[in-house]
């Protein structure tokens, strides 16, 4: 599944009390005028992600052979491309009956009445549902959508035989932007930078310009770099849905990320990675990186894709331990959908534990139907991968991704400066100030 921010909402305990409309029903149930039952439908569902894409038509399989009436077609719009295409299709009418959404995109959807309300007639899958991804959509007392995916924490995947010639234990690294001594992280992302000569980033002969191997994959990754830097380093990127990430903690750290680029060459240049968010999965797939920092969402195309040996540490640990951000995904119906009854079917279908398995038993995600997640378990159990990290990293300290209303106008705001500021064109700090006041003014703070 790709980030978004991909990206993550820190997890509270407890589902939050849902409150129904003043009919009693949700406007799905509103809708049951249309595609009466017994009569014939097709209802669409719109995500980002192929691997998951591929368990989805699985499970549709098997809810078609229970509802001979209902046919279900998956579309895939590729991450880079989806919200907004979705902004457009949502406004011209002409999205899918059913579509992914993060919590960073959804407020507005909400806001605007794009979407079904989750009401009383999935009372019975509700129980099911984690708390933290219930608590994440739930907006103005009303839940508006049904929890499919949970990314867990994010963690490092690491190539066993790179790190064992470097002498590098994955295990206990710490950066730090302020005290040297106590970096173990960099030291050992110079060890595992190698030239065409062979020579490593922490030699004074290193060839900065004829680089090999990586040792990790520092970029413009919300969800799998700068939030968790940030957050280690006990910076903020938003305070309500006001940004604040020009302040000194959140400055420091993107001064580490962007230095590991461009000042100690230990990752690819921001030119191939500012708008590609799969260069440095690939590349760590092919052999090229040493360490690559990411979470559940690349689990299953790192399995299928390396073939060298490899397994999964901790994130490095900041001055404030290790933070780590957790996003859930939801399926949310669209409210002019022409076929209201067979989407609530399919939604109920896709919030049960029966639907959801399916994401578990092909290794896709984390399913966020917690009666489905020992498949997930399973899965990965038989092929002999712990990947326990990521859980425990979402146990441990989290942050919150950015959300508001106006987030996708915000996104385009701070996105080119943050592109000029990975390249190395603009200082850090000048930079990021530009970015939040464009941000913020976006957003109407």
């Amino acid at each position: 599944m790709k980030n978004i921010w991909r990206k993550g909402a820190t997890a509270v305990a407890g589902a939050a009390v849902l409150a129904m409309a003043a009919t009693g029903c949700s406007p799905a149930a509103e809708n049951n005028n249309n595609n009466k039952s017994g009569s014939a439908a097709t209802v669409t569902v719109r995500l980002w992600d192929e691997q998951v894409q591929k368990a989805y038509d699985a499970s549709f399989k098997e809810f078609e052979s229970q509802n001979p009436g209902i046919t279900v077609k998956t579309t895939l719009e590729p991450y880079n491309t989806y919200f907004d295409k979705l902004r457009t299709d949502v406004s011209g009418g002409n999205a899918d009956d059913i579509f992914w959404i993060s919590g960073s995109y959804f407020a507005p959807y909400a806001d605007n009445s794009n979407l079904l309300q989750i009401g009383s007639e999935f009372d019975g899958e509700k129980s099911g549902w984690m708390p933290a991804a219930v608590d994440q959509y739930t907006r103005n007392a009303k839940l508006w959508g049904v929890p499919q995916l949970t990314d867990g924490g994010i963690a490092v995947y690491y190539n066993k035989a790179m790190l064992a010639k470097a002498g590098v234990d994955p295990a206990n690294l710490s950066w730090d932007p302020t005290d040297p001594s106590r970096d173990t992280f960099l030291k050992a992302a110079q060890k595992l930078t190698l030239d065409a000569n062979g020579k490593s980033a922490d030699d004074p002969a290193f060839d900065k310009d004829h680089i090999v191997q990586y040792g990790y994959n520092a970029s413009q990754d919300l969800q799998a770099i700068y939030y968790n830097f940030i957050g280690s380093n006990g910076g903020a990127f938003q305070d309500g849905e006001k940004f604040v990430f020009a302040s000194d903690k959140s400055a420091q750290a993107f001064q580490y990320i962007v230095d590991l680029i461009n000042k100690y060459h230990v990752s690819p240049g921001a030119a191939d990675t500012n708008d590609n968010g799969d260069f440095l999965r690939d590349a760590f797939i092919q052999g090229k990186v040493a360490m690559f920092q990411s979470g559940t969402y690349n689990l299953k195309n790192v399995a299928d894709g390396a073939k060298f040996d490899w397994a999964v540490a901790p994130i490095p640990a900041g001055p404030e331990g290790r933070v780590s951000v957790v996003n859930n995904i939801v399926a949310a119906g669209n409210a002019k959908t022409k076929n209201a009854d067979a989407t609530v079917k399919v939604l109920k279908w896709l919030g049960s534990a029966d639907g959801s398995k399916f994401i578990g038993a092909e290794g896709a995600a984390v399913p966020a139907v917690t009666g489905a997640q020992s498949s997930y378990q399973q899965f990965w159990q038989g092929k002999n991968i712990d990947a326990g990290q990521f859980a425990k990293a979402a146990e441990g300290k989290t942050v919150s991704a950015p959300i508001g209303s106006n987030y996708s106008a915000a996104f385009n705001a701070w996105k080119p400066i943050f592109n000029e500021i990975f390249l190395g064109r603009t200082p850090v700090k000048e930079g990021l100030q530009q970015a939040q006041d464009a941000a913020n003014k976006a957003m109407g703070q």
